[in-house]
């Protein structure tokens, strides 16, 4: 019994310690939570928590409240970054990036009112890098037995010893609680903090998946790719001369037969870089080079 009395008593030191580092987002959408990512004003939430245009104001630990403006955000990753000119933050201290195993248990901080929520919950899945369905690519793949509930999404995921492991989010798999981790924020803060926003590469085209008729398929040396149902005028696919009507079949020498198989090849790092698309036009295999461009912060329908 004792040992039990302990674990709780160590359990409720965490969440005290942890209560300074969540704070409440309010937003048109209802409240959801927020980690803290420096003392110096900037807050984590979860994209689709907020309205796009949404006025928000930060419910902070001891009661008070302060407005907060979003900077930017990563649909592909559910974050939005806020800062606020209060003070007295406290950011976490974050685990090293290999942290976390499936049967841990984790403690998640929400501030669904005035004071922390916690949650105990266990690591349920954990592996390597992972890309979300809808693009994002995250560090690590941390999914927890946390049921969802309204609030959670945005709560600060610790382990046992009181490091942060991520921040909660049900927006990316669907009915799952999963944790966005330290390196996949760091690297958004610091993109929206450069460019307000996460850059990402753009092709100008719209494309469906299709099956080739075996004689073409015998030809390519794969069974379908990507039909061009659109080109964007002066984008990138149209200056490389892709035309309405081509299949393509790889880009950067990968095979495409999905438009998620584009995603890897349009990553920040690929912007202004020349990539080799294979193309089936009219009967015949064709070759062009693409030079991918950088995606409108709004508004583009196209990859």
């Amino acid at each position: 019994m004792s040992s039990l009395t302990q674990l709780s008593q160590d359990l409720a030191a965490l969440a005290r310690a942890g209560e300074p580092q969540v704070v409440r987002v309010d937003g048109r959408r209802g409240s959801s939570t927020g980690t803290v990512w420096s003392a110096d004003g900037l807050v984590l939430a979860t994209h689709h928590g907020l309205d796009e245009d949404d006025q928000v104001e930060l419910g902070l630990p001891g009661g008070a409240t302060a407005p907060a403006e979003v900077l930017g955000r990563d649909p592909s990753t559910d974050l939005a970054v806020l800062r606020t000119s209060a003070t007295g933050l406290a950011a976490p201290a974050w685990a090293d990036p290999e942290v976390g195993a499936a049967g841990e248990l984790v403690l998640a901080l929400s501030r669904p009112g005035r004071s922390v929520r916690a949650d105990l919950g266990v690591v349920a899945r954990a592996g390597g890098e992972w890309r979300a369905p809808a693009g994002g690519r995250l560090d690590r793949f941390l999914e927890t037995s946390l049921p969802l509930r309204p609030g959670l999404s945005g709560s600060l995921l610790l382990a046992a010893d009181g490091r942060a492991l991520g921040l909660l989010t049900a927006g990316l798999l669907r009915g799952q609680a999963v944790a966005v981790p330290a390196p996949t924020l760091r690297r958004v803060v610091e993109a929206v903090l450069a460019h307000g926003q996460v850059r990402r590469g753009w092709l100008g085209l719209a494309t469906l998946p299709v099956r080739l008729p075996a004689e073409a398929a015998a030809r390519a040396g794969q069974a379908g790719g990507l039909l061009v149902s659109a080109v964007e005028p002066e984008g990138p696919a149209a200056r490389a001369g892709l035309l309405l009507g081509d299949v393509l079949l790889s880009l950067g020498g990968a095979a495409v037969a999905s438009p998620q198989d584009l995603v890897p090849v349009l990553e920040a790092e690929r912007i202004g870089d020349a990539v080799e698309a294979r193309l089936w036009r009219a009967g015949e295999p064709r070759q062009a080079t693409v030079t991918i461009g950088a995606r409108e912060p709004r508004g583009r329908a196209c990859a």
